[in-house]
């Protein structure tokens, strides 16, 4: 994400693409780290969105767009799942991840730095095990090299305009949405209850109201 960031400094263009074999340092929300093996797809896309109103809703759409490729690519796929604001998951265990990062210059928004990793046939580390999975457990002939294009190209589309999301895209979301009905600790106590067009988190707290959720990560029992 870095050398995108820097690409986008010098004025790369909508779509340049970095992709790294791994990643010894990555990054995720809330400054998390961690290592990213060989055999996964850790890419980062530099887009300049015509639109930038509803930047919360651009993961949203990016997981969409991903979610929808790779059940093309791989028909034998389980619907994939979307967990807000960022992962996709496959059987309750995360598939990938991603990271949205924009640079601003006063009030005007000048390029978004899109980060997605995936695991394909990576090695997954001990203490991730019981939590994530890798499209190669479903499809054995998952290669990341042969996803990059496709992947960098279905990024580049939906990061066009980081607008509201329209009505097919909520509808799109709901047939995924992998947190709805769940219970949930942290930022709210509460029953997760969908998303708003701005890429808002609906929670239906303990006490009865409706609250949005802006930014953030969710924590659920267990």
């Amino acid at each position: 994400m870095e050398a995108a960031h820097a690409q986008a400094q010098l004025g790369a263009p909508h779509g340049t693409a970095i992709i790294a074999e791994r990643q010894t340092a990555g990054r995720g929300t809330r400054g998390r780290q961690w290592s990213a093996a060989v055999g996964g797809l850790w890419l980062s896309v530099v887009a300049r969105p015509t639109r930038t109103d509803a930047l919360e809703a651009l993961s949203l759409r990016i997981g969409l767009a991903l979610a929808s490729l790779l059940e093309l690519e791989f028909p034998a796929l389980p619907t994939i799942g979307l967990k807000w604001p960022n992962d996709l998951v496959l059987g309750d265990r995360k598939l990938a991840g991603i990271l949205c990062e924009a640079r601003w210059s006063g009030s005007a928004c000048q390029w978004v730095v899109i980060g997605v990793g995936l695991n394909v046939r990576n090695p997954l580390p001990d203490a991730l095990a019981d939590g994530a999975t890798r499209l190669a457990d479903w499809a054995p002939e998952a290669d990341p090299e042969l996803l990059s294009g496709p992947c960098v190209a279905a990024v580049t589309l939906a990061a066009h305009a980081a607008g509201p999301l329209s009505a097919i895209e909520l509808n799109a979301f709901a047939a995924r949405d992998a947190l709805t009905g769940r219970r949930v600790l942290d930022p709210v106590a509460g029953t997760a209850d969908g998303i708003t067009a701005g890429g808002a988190l609906r929670v239906r707290t303990d006490s009865g109201p409706l609250r949005e959720i802006l930014g953030g990560v969710v924590t659920t029992p267990g």
